[in-house]
């Protein structure tokens, strides 16, 4: 692709993400995308009546979401691509403003995920999320975003706090308040209440997280690298979601996968380590007028990319990279490997995921951890507690990941977009026992 077609593709991804501050919006956003493209949405609390070629999605939550393409014939397998819609940032607690003086209000948050929290002060931040209103006898949700500058976490001076460039520890309830207003500021839930067109009193239910509203950049000498908030995971789900848009799966289910709550470990109802996949995929299989020995010879006849980004070789720490396999921002899509299993990928799913690269000229690179320094995890090994497939970790290089300001290069979504389309293009073939062949 040129540079050009790549700038276009990241610039949209950036807009994407400027757009839809939370998991929630990140959720309705896709649905808006996927219904303006024919599909389908579905309830869990429903029969769902499927048919040959139909498009379908369902949602979780709010924040998690399956989509996915029936062929018109019959199938062998799944081929799903699998991401997050969270990130870390801050929660805002019950009641959360707290007086000083009579002359400030700020808020009252927790910290959500493993956040870098030294790039948090002194930018602008709003507030962003779902309120559950009362109307009449029903509740209801209704997500909301302030589209301003709304409260900022200022630092301490370096004259009062001496240490700062020495290592300060930070600690949330003190350090990372932010400042809301003054002292005769109106209650945060007014200001959501006024934002989502609804009364105060109606909100009886709410989950709201700060947003860093500095905007996407692309910068370099060429025009080559990209800052943004959220590309850990926001990237890799537009990816899946742009390449899952524009494929046409003739032998194979394809199912675009998104859940939350990955940076808090995947353990809630919408999460990677939750019965969300499994539920759909038996739906599907039984909605298709399916047996479970069907259901079972599908699963053998599956593959499942895991897509979360990963860490780049960095410039100033190039020591903190294993010797040999060190991913570049703009190297393609990276492997990722751990022979602990905190990455999924094996010989086999190596194997199948460089056969998809190879077969759409996509460029691809590995990333393993020093042997010394403890990586993270992500969704392909939890999710295998559910629906046990072949799977591949895999991800997009990137710096600074769980800043609220991360960067990775123009050309790498495009990559990711063409491995996503590749996938849902393709059907896997057991041949033997060991053997696969794409068709």
């Amino acid at each position: 692709m040129t540079q050009e077609g790549s700038q276009t593709i990241s610039q949209e991804m950036m807009t994407f993400i400027q757009n839809h501050p939370t998991s929630f919006h990140v959720v309705a956003g896709m649905g808006e995308i996927l219904e303006a493209a024919g599909y389908t949405r579905l309830l869990e609390s429903t029969q769902w009546s499927l048919k040959a070629g139909g498009k379908y999605y369902v949602t979780r939550n709010g924040s998690a979401l399956m989509a996915f393409q029936i062929p018109r014939t019959d199938y062998n397998g799944f081929m799903i691509m699998a991401s997050h819609s969270d990130a870390p940032t801050f929660k805002l607690k019950e009641n959360p403003e707290i007086k000083t003086a009579g002359a400030y209000t700020t808020l009252n948050v927790e910290l959500y995920g493993g956040a870098i929290l030294s790039p948090w002060f002194d930018r602008p931040l709003s507030i962003a999320g779902r309120l559950l209103v009362r109307d009449g006898e029903t509740i209801r949700t209704q997500l909301v975003k302030i589209d301003r500058d709304l409260v900022l976490i200022p630092n301490l001076a370096i004259h009062m706090n001496r240490e700062v460039n020495a290592g300060y520890k930070y600690n949330v309830q003190r350090d990372l308040l932010p400042l809301y207003g003054g002292g005769d500021a109106r209650s945060i839930q007014r200001v959501m209440a006024e934002a989502a067109g609804v009364s105060p009193e109606a909100i009886i239910g709410s989950d709201l997280y700060l947003y860093n509203r500095t905007a996407p950049s692309i910068w370099g000498e060429g025009e080559e690298f990209m800052s943004s908030p959220r590309l850990d995971d926001t990237q890799c789900a537009y990816s899946s979601l742009r390449g899952f848009l524009e494929s046409t799966p003739t032998n194979s289910v394809a199912v675009h996968a998104v859940f939350d709550n990955e940076e808090v470990g995947s353990s809630t109802k919408q999460g990677a380590a939750s019965t969300f996949l499994k539920d759909t995929l038996m739906r599907i299989n039984a909605g298709l007028g399916r047996s479970e020995t069907d259901y079972l010879c599908s699963l053998a006849q599956s593959f499942m990319l895991s897509a979360d980004n990963g860490h780049a070789l960095h410039p100033n720490y190039a020591d903190k990279t294993d010797p040999v396999n060190q991913p570049v921002l703009g190297g393609g899509v990276i492997i990722k490997y751990s022979a602990n299993q905190k990455y999924t990928t094996d010989g086999v799913s190596a194997a199948l995921c460089k056969t998809l690269c190879e077969g759409g000229n996509i460029p691809h690179q590995v990333f393993v951890n020093r042997s010394d320094i403890l990586g993270g995890s992500t969704l392909g090994n939890l999710s295998g507690n559910q629906v046990a497939i072949n799977t591949v970790d895999v991800g997009l290089a990137q710096l600074a990941m769980h800043s609220p300001y991360e960067t990775g290069a123009v050309s790498d979504t495009a990559c990711m977009v063409a491995l996503a389309r590749q996938l849902f293009d393709s059907s896997l073939v057991e041949t033997g026992a060991g053997e696969y062949t794409f068709v």
